[in-house]
């Protein structure tokens, strides 16, 4: 496993943790994800066997949030 913070802006309420924390979470090979508005940062473990860093970005970017 893998372990990895993201800087992520745009976050700003339980709405937008459930959504990162939903889409993110149902990505094969994710194996946690903890979104933390207050640090804007989201905390993940995956196995870069089943998915990529990319991937998990793109999905975070594709929910409206700035991945930096």
């Amino acid at each position: 496993m893998e372990k990895v913070t993201l800087n992520v802006q745009g976050m700003s309420c339980n709405h937008c943790v459930k959504a990162v924390e939903g889409s993110v979470g149902s990505l094969e090979g994710v194996n946690t994800v903890k979104v933390n508005l207050k640090e804007e940062a989201v905390d993940v473990e995956f196995n870069p066997e089943k998915v990529s860093l990319d991937k998990i970005k793109e999905t975070i970017d594709d929910q409206g949030y700035d991945v930096k």
